[in-house]
């Protein structure tokens, strides 16, 4: 993502598209590559949907204010949020970025973490591209580092380019082959991902079995951890169908948010730190990824075991923040 970034910031008004909340390597990296980025914010209340009309205000903003967009980046699904895009809105995305000459990068590195396959599919930009003829040039991203062959630990990658012309892939080529010492493990790893057992081979058998109970599990413990924020005073939280995280937003009361602001610290931030201290899980308070104005979130994820025994700690602290704070 970075080496693709950097090819398309060409100048310091040159812009990228990203949501909010995102993952902030891309706002770290236009930053280091002297670019702008421009936000586009998801709909909380439609449980983190991307909104079409949305990124075209985006867009019409940054053209008003100098800014020239020249990419679009798609989280799918999402981080921090778990959001799944549905087919018609790829479908307006892909258009949208078709009437602007933009570049679609889109992060689909949790494909396959799924917790509600049948209500909740993943289709892939690729797919769409090709469905509707679109002419658009696309980056795809995928990871060994998530589904479960990694699980956040082993670290290894790929990129695929759709509609991209020769001149610029070799471009791309050139640029990459600057990396002289090809990182061996993820590699084994990405080859071990994109060719699993088939049906038929001896370690077939196993492998299904023990990729099906870790999605289940999975699912299981962000259907459980989601219902139980849900029950807290002032919490919400959308049970995120994909990816391997939840984004709760937490209302603060008065007294704890200028205690945050006394302490020099975001009031989240505040909120993530005492629960740190006081039960030793660790979570990233939402102004890291970005949020609206006035709001509040966190992000954790769902690999942690003995969910009974991480929300019952994550429920007793956040009642004891709240009294603390003279309640909601």
């Amino acid at each position: 993502m970075s080496l693709l970034i950097s090819m398309l910031i060409s100048s310091p008004r040159a812009g990228i598209l990203i949501p909010i909340p995102q993952y902030p390597l891309y706002t770290a990296t236009l930053t280091a590559n002297s670019g702008v980025g421009i936000p586009y914010y998801l709909d909380e209340g439609a449980n983190w949907g991307t909104s079409a009309p949305d990124i075209e205000a985006a867009i019409q903003e940054a053209i008003r204010t100098g800014v020239e967009p020249k990419a679009l980046v798609v989280i799918n699904p999402g981080n921090p949020t778990g959001a799944l895009l549905d087919e018609p809105t790829m479908e307006k995305v892909v258009r949208l970025c078709e009437q602007h000459g933009l570049v679609l990068l889109a992060d689909e590195v949790y494909q396959t973490n799924l917790h509600a396959r049948a209500t909740h599919p993943f289709t892939s930009f690729k797919k769409v591209v090709r469905a509707l003829g679109a002419s658009l040039p696309l980056f795809s991203f995928h990871s060994v580092s998530k589904g479960v062959v990694g699980e956040c630990g082993r670290r290894g990658g790929y990129f695929e380019c759709a509609n991209i012309g020769d001149d610029v892939l070799a471009l791309v080529y050139k640029m990459v082959s600057v990396g002289l010492c090809p990182p061996l493990a993820g590699q084994i790893g990405i080859d071990s991902m994109i060719r699993p057992p088939r049906p038929g081979d001896a370690s077939y058998a196993l492998w299904k079995k023990e990729t099906d109970a870790t999605h289940a599990v999975l699912a299981q413990r962000t259907g459980t951890m989601a219902a139980r924020f849900n029950a807290l005073p002032g919490v919400s939280c959308v049970n995120s169908p994909g990816a391997l995280y939840l984004y709760p937003r937490i209302e603060l009361p008065d007294a704890a948010v200028a205690a945050a602001r006394k302490a020099g610290k975001e009031p989240d931030t505040f909120y993530a730190l005492s629960l740190l201290e006081e039960t030793g899980i660790c979570v990233v308070p939402g102004n890291g990824f970005g949020q609206k104005e006035g709001q509040y979130h966190y992000r954790l994820t769902c690999l942690c075991p003995g969910v009974e025994e991480y929300v019952g700690a994550l429920e007793r602290f956040h009642r004891k923040f709240i009294e603390r704070y003279g309640g909601l």
